[in-house]
């Protein structure tokens, strides 16, 4: 999967680098980032590629046909839209049949199964479409050791099933199905079928921490997040920081600007608050990694976290700890966790309220992607569809 810009790492490098790796499928689910692929020069024999969030009379479907691009078709609706686009464009549209095994988003149910396989079959027979796949998504495959979700898992790979058999009833059988994403591919093997969807996986993640480290599964998260340190000054005890002085130092200290913020994607709810504040809450907002003279610390964002920019407390004297501005600080890596002096996306999650797909996927566009390793990964014709100045 490199929808949602590759889960905000970059949607071309991401997609040249899983094609170098083998994928042989794209999933993304905007149609603009499909097409986009194909624009890039990713054509359709270097992979097939599905999209399937696509509504209403302005869709580009036609575009999308005429791209070689596989659409899913959840809705008796859709169905007709995508048999109108194949008629205008003179080519079949190849689909994938979306169900709605329990997940309760899009999809037919088993109220409308019956309706859409009798909807299908003259359309596959006239020729508008081809059934090349059959898939669904898991609701709690990521939590393996919750009896009650793994049953809930279970119908869900049931319902999918029936609807299989239907299908083969109308002679519209899917040449493929997809089920499995992140969590089922490492936990479900018997679900892989014919194809598999990993999404937050593929960058190095579990899809939620309860699941166990990236480390359990050999992931390794592929982006670090740094940046270089603004001002950096010292400042008395009681100096409160940023808006609201939700955070007043202990005693003197230095603080540093870290010019990155929420309109960069960094979540204000990762504020950092002090019982001596205005909101008299102890609560360490996101971890960043310093290097000082006696090593990596770890510190946290002192009071909110603004539009551009947020502090940190470096808790001593930046002299004394040898911090000066220009210096490189990380935000997240692959490390094991802030307690080992390594902080993650999934400690910045905690911090914010929310989940690592979150954090990736809010980057904005201020924050420049640097890729390792391009030139041994890609071939040199992959490496001309990059900015040069992206590579390192």
């Amino acid at each position: 999967m490199v929808k949602a810009d590759a889960y905000g790492h970059g949607l071309i490098p991401s997609a040249l680098a899983a094609l170098a790796g083998g994928a042989t499928w794209l999933g993304t689910a905007q149609a603009r980032e499909a097409l986009l692929l194909r624009k890039a020069g990713i054509g359709l024999d270097r992979c097939r590629i599905l999209t399937w969030m696509y509504s209403g009379p302005t869709a580009p479907l036609d575009e999308l046909i005429a791209n070689d691009i596989d659409v899913s078709v959840g809705s008796l609706d859709g169905i007709e839209l995508v048999a109108d686009a194949a008629r205008a464009t003179g080519r079949t549209a190849f689909i994938h049949v979306k169900v709605d095994s329990g997940f309760g988003r899009n999809g037919f149910t088993e109220m409308n199964f019956p309706d859409a396989v009798a909807r299908l079959a003259p359309l596959a027979k006239e020729g508008l479409v081809r059934v090349v796949g059959q898939w669904s998504h898991l609701a709690v495959a990521d939590a393996p050791d919750v009896p009650e979700f793994v049953a809930a898992t279970d119908q869900q790979i049931e319902n999918f099933n029936a609807f299989t058999e239907l299908m083969k009833q109308a002679g519209i059988a899917p040449q493929i199905r997809h089920l499995a994403n992140t969590a089922a591919t490492l936990d479900r093997p018997e679900i892989r079928f014919e194809l598999t969807r990993p999404g937050i996986g593929l960058y190095g993640y579990e899809p939620d921490p309860a699941m166990g480290t990236p480390s359990k599964y050999r992931l390794r998260p592929a982006m670090t997040l740094q940046a270089q340190l603004g001002t950096v000054k010292d400042v008395q005890a009681g100096h409160g920081i940023s808006y609201g002085r939700t955070y007043l130092t202990g005693e003197r200290t230095s603080t540093a600007i870290v010019p990155i913020g929420y309109a960069d994607g960094i979540h204000r709810s990762a504020s950092g608050f002090d019982v001596e504040g205005a909101q008299h809450v102890d609560k360490p907002g996101g971890p960043v990694r310093v290097m000082t003279l006696d090593g990596p610390r770890v510190l946290h964002v002192s009071g909110r976290v603004c539009m551009d920019q947020f502090v940190l407390d470096l808790c001593g004297s930046a002299a004394e700890l040898g911090v000066h501005e220009g210096d490189t600080v990380m935000l997240f890596g692959p490390g094991r966790g802030e307690a080992y002096g390594e902080p993650t996306a999934d400690d910045w999650a905690r911090a914010a309220g929310t989940i690592s797909y979150e954090v990736f996927t809010c980057l904005r566009g201020r924050i420049p992607r640097l890729y390792l390793n391009a030139r041994e990964v890609l071939s040199e014709d992959d490496l001309r569809l990059l900015d040069p100045a992206s590579i390192l």
